[in-house]
């Protein structure tokens, strides 16, 4: 391959042809460097570029590959982090004309984890206002473009994340997860991602003054996304790294104890009295077969106490967010945010004063059965969104396309509600767009999650793949 062209390389590949000696982390970067600077102007995934300090770090992780050194499993891996959280000496804004000036006087854990492992930042990516819409856009940094069609949203909040690794602009992205910002812009542009269960991977961020609500340290993971499931794989084992900073981290392998084959998946199409848009159900009977295939067991199930599940985790949440964050929103956030704000409100109902704590009380309520079901079923496979993609600013478009919007997003925020792991893979291509399914699981098995996305990636392929041939 020419060297101009190891931006394709995936991060699994880059760094095992780094330990091998046949490439260097200087010109992985420099294509990587070339790519940002030949497409980000289209995209506008990247908004803080690195990429001086990225080729010093490529040069000085050279040398000690040259004296047979190496720096952990990312070595010379090319990445970005989402401007949401802090990396030492750059803004930390969460897509804020307001924040713009907040420099970060310290690493959170998760740029930690990744640069003590080899990994090298190459830029910031956006994200939208108080990273808090299902698309990325923003005054501050103007709007991310899904790669794959300027109509379609990239999704949101990690868009700026998983544009960015699907155009070739780094080897994985860092992005977190509250509400499925992670999944969703994962299924938007054809990229993969786990979003991990709550204590599994360390969250702080060093210029916080004041402690986030109990919810939102509930519910709000940081992860990985990339372009094949062995990249998240890669990536999860390097964030999962012990930092006491952050009080809910489990010091946990993440290999954890082998279950008996053959496994068994429960499935459903669940909808909640929505539409079930045929691609998806395309999409799921791709995942079916493709895991029949490598010898799971499926079987169709109804979910445990799902709507209520469901309604709780949306009016909780929203009832947190309301409560300690509406003025900040008015101060803070612009005239079209508020729109959006005002309507999920108006949407979702938020939970108040004592509805408010029992919301949170009853968490516990779920978790516990849906831990008793995974005893049966240790993943269930689901719909994700319940269409391939949305308009990009959909959501602006009155209280319906709010709605629209939302839509079928309750397979997102239910499982971080219940601090559960879940996966999302592509399953179908329809009509020149991606269209992902959900797997998840109990606390702390992200890798069997892996394991049965790999197989249905192995069974549809890796969107990029289709993406780089339209010439991207």
């Amino acid at each position: 391959m020419p060297k101009n062209d190891y931006w394709k390389l995936s991060a699994y590949e880059s760094a095992k042809l780094m330990k091998d000696g046949s490439i260097l982390a200087e010109d992985l970067v420099s294509s990587c460097i070339e790519r940002v600077t030949q497409i980000n102007n289209k995209i506008n995934a990247i908004v803080d570029d690195l990429s001086a300090s990225a080729l010093e770090k490529a040069n000085e992780l050279d040398k000690l590959t040259k004296k047979g050194k190496f720096k952990g499993p990312l070595h010379g891996v090319p990445i970005t982090i989402k401007e949401n959280i802090d990396q030492k000496g750059y803004a930390t804004p969460n897509g804020l004309e307001a924040l713009k000036n907040l420099i970060a006087p310290g690493n959170a854990p998760v740029v930690d984890n990744l640069e003590k492992d080899g990994a090298i930042v190459i830029g910031r990516t956006n994200t939208p206002e108080f990273s808090m819409r299902g698309t990325t856009d923003n005054v501050l940094h103007g709007r991310t473009f899904n790669p794959w069609n300027d109509w379609a949203s990239p999704g949101g909040s990690s868009g700026g994340a998983s544009a960015a690794v699907m155009s070739g602009m780094g080897s994985l992205a860092h992005g977190n997860d509250i509400a499925g910002s992670l999944r969703i812009p994962s299924t938007a542009t054809g990229a993969c991602t786990v979003k991990p269960g709550l204590g599994r991977v360390p969250a702080y961020n060093p210029s916080q003054t004041q402690e986030r609500g109990l919810i939102a340290q509930l519910m709000s993971v940081q992860g990985v996304i990339a372009r094949e499931i062995k990249d998240v794989r890669l990536g999860m084992q390097s964030l999962i790294n012990y930092d006491p900073r952050d009080p809910w981290m489990v010091d946990m392998p993440f290999q954890s104890k082998e279950i008996k084959a053959p496994i068994k998946v429960g499935f459903t199409k669940e909808t909640l009295g929505e539409p079930l848009h045929p691609a998806i159900n395309k999409a799921l009977e791709n995942a079916i077969d493709a895991l029949k295939d490598a010898g799971y067991i499926l079987e169709e199930i109804e979910l445990p106490e799902f709507e209520d599940a469901a309604t709780f985790s949306a009016k909780t949440l929203f009832g947190e967010i309301k409560a300690l964050h509406e003025k900040d929103y008015k101060n803070l956030g612009s005239e079209n945010f508020n729109l959006v704000a005002e309507n999920y409100f108006q949407i979702i109902s938020p939970f108040e004063g004592e509805d408010l704590l029992l919301g949170m009380a009853k968490r516990s309520y779920f978790f516990r059965e849906w831990n008793l079901f995974f005893r049966k079923y240790p993943l269930v496979l689901t719909p994700f969104l319940l269409y391939p993609t949305y308009e990009w600013n959909r959501d602006t478009q009155g209280i319906e396309g709010t709605k629209e919007a939302l839509a079928g997003m309750f397979y997102a925020h239910t499982m971080n509600y219940m601090g559960i792991p879940a996966g999302v893979v592509s399953a179908n291509y329809n009509e020149g767009l991606p269209v992902g399914v959900q797997i998840i699981s109990t606390r702390f098995r992200e890798d069997i999650i892996l394991n049965a996305c790999e197989e249905i990636e192995k069974r549809v392929g890796i969107m990029a793949e289709k993406l780089f041939e339209r010439g991207i």
